[in-house]
């Protein structure tokens, strides 16, 4: 009875034995399996990576926050500038006016993911037509990163490696919508929506996507030191230097002078411009892609630039109107918004409130008396607002900038800031021209008469806001 227990002892130990044995070998093998594939891997070449992009170094915080700020500029176009602009617009235009924010979103994200995003801030790395690579990044990115074929998700954009290329793009694409949506309030209630299309398509690819690779990209202006934290002149120097352009072009809205023509309804505005002001802190802030000194800066100051600029508005308006106005006190923290913009992540908060306090008096006399003089149609005042404010904005940084708060403000000139500007504003005058010449005799540019009489919401879209 006893010899039961002990041999089954026995075969447990030379089970376990066995065991022991299987499990050493398959250590063994896999080991030796482990050290082949490691060393295939080293023999493979490493990814290559464009000269604009550098290997990921993962930052949660860093991709947290930018995400959370793409979400922010994306509301400021959907619903923010839709809603702004189609608050102004009478209302049988107002549906058309929207959609047309709404078009401008989808379209620039495709043309955004096929080019504008190679062209802006890839970099060329072969000569073109006989003019060296160097000469060709002054201006635009290249064309190697075409469609994002060489976008992964371990690769990051040069200037910031903690953060997925991918959030990157997502972030910029943003910027590259906001900016064409504002062109649509120049030459709002009397352009074709299929013109409409075209020159967004060919405007994000030959006229933005090269000014912004210029200034942001590595291009002519940021090595001649043109300071723009958030987009002066890449975002509303330009759109609004295209809108002027655009509207000259296209002529006056029928009736335009003669008939009234009041904004629809002033809470649309109210509700469209409290969500650009809010959506304006992940653009501004936003721009220094990760949350330190900088950024918070720029916060406060975006804060302090828009309540002060409102208010400067308001007090003009009152002497000259003898009535503040709603739409006017938002027009005026619009126009804050604007002016600070390339300013707001290199002036102190005393500079913020000099920006603030002009801003409104000076985008006043833009919109308004300007306009006025000058006789041309720019209906939701685009370029009165964005292109004076820009440019004001742009000059400001130069003069404001101080090294204290950003290190990059090292070195500031009003001199660089008007070069820069003299580039962007030469640049988008004669891009925007030729992109309109093409489209009006292509798909044609301006509705008949007897459409913009009906109103484009029905004569267009056949919707109106009352049956």
């Amino acid at each position: 009875m006893l010899t039961a227990p002990v041999a089954s002892h026995a075969l447990a130990q030379e089970s376990a034995a066995a065991s022991a044995e299987a499990v050493t070998s398959e250590a063994a093998s896999a080991a030796e399996s482990t050290a082949a594939s490691e060393a295939t891997e080293s023999a493979a070449p490493a990814p290559v990576l464009l000269a604009s992009q550098k290997a990921l170094a993962l930052s949660q915080a860093d991709t947290t926050y930018l995400i959370f700020c793409t979400a922010m500029v994306l509301m400021m176009t959907l619903p923010g500038l839709a809603l702004f602009y189609g608050g102004m617009v009478r209302r049988k235009n107002i549906i058309a006016t929207v959609t047309q924010s709404v078009a401008v979103t989808c379209v620039v994200a495709i043309v955004w993911w096929v080019v504008s995003y190679s062209m802006a801030f890839g970099t060329v790395s072969t000569a073109m037509f006989g003019i060296p690579a160097e000469t060709l990044n002054k201006f635009f990115g290249g064309f190697d990163n075409f469609m994002l074929k060489a976008v992964r998700p371990d690769t990051a954009y040069g200037a910031t490696a903690a953060v997925p290329e991918y959030t990157w793009i997502s972030y910029q694409m943003t910027f590259a919508i906001i900016t064409p949506a504002l062109i649509t309030g120049a030459f709002a209630e009397r352009v074709k929506f299929s013109g409409l299309l075209l020159f967004m398509i060919l405007w994000s690819i030959l006229v933005y996507a090269p000014i912004c690779h210029m200034a942001w990209g590595g291009g002519i202006m940021s090595q001649i030191g043109v300071l723009d934290f958030a987009g002066g002149a890449v975002v509303h120097c330009n759109s609004g230097v295209a809108g002027l352009v655009a509207a000259i072009f296209l002529g006056r809205r029928k009736g335009y002078g003669t008939d009234s023509m009041p904004a629809n309804n002033p809470i649309y505005i109210m509700i469209g411009a409290a969500l650009l002001f809010v959506g304006w802190i992940g653009f501004n802030a936003g721009s220094e892609w990760t949350g330190d000194a900088v950024a918070s800066v720029a916060l406060l100051n975006t804060l302090l630039a828009t309540c002060v600029a409102g208010v400067s508005w308001k007090v003009v308006e009152w002497i000259f109107r003898g009535k503040p106005s709603l739409i006017g006190i938002l027009s005026g923290m619009v126009a804050g918004l604007v002016v600070i913009t390339p300013a707001c992540g290199f002036v102190n908060p005393t500079g913020a409130m000099i920006c603030g306090l002009l801003a409104g008096p000076a985008c006043y006399f833009s919109a308004v008396w300007i306009k006025k003089l000058l006789g041309y149609d720019d209906s939701l005042d685009a370029f009165g607002i964005h292109g004076a404010g820009g440019f004001l904005g742009a000059v400001l940084t130069g003069w404001l900038a101080d090294p204290t708060i950003n290190s990059l403000g090292e070195g500031h000139s009003v001199m660089k800031q008007l070069i820069g500007l003299g580039i962007t504003i030469a640049w988008s005058a004669v891009g925007t021209f030729i992109i309109l010449v093409i489209c009006k005799f292509t798909t044609g540019l301006r509705v008949t008469a007897e459409q913009e009489e009906a109103g484009l919401d029905s004569s267009l879209h056949d919707e109106v806001m009352d049956h």
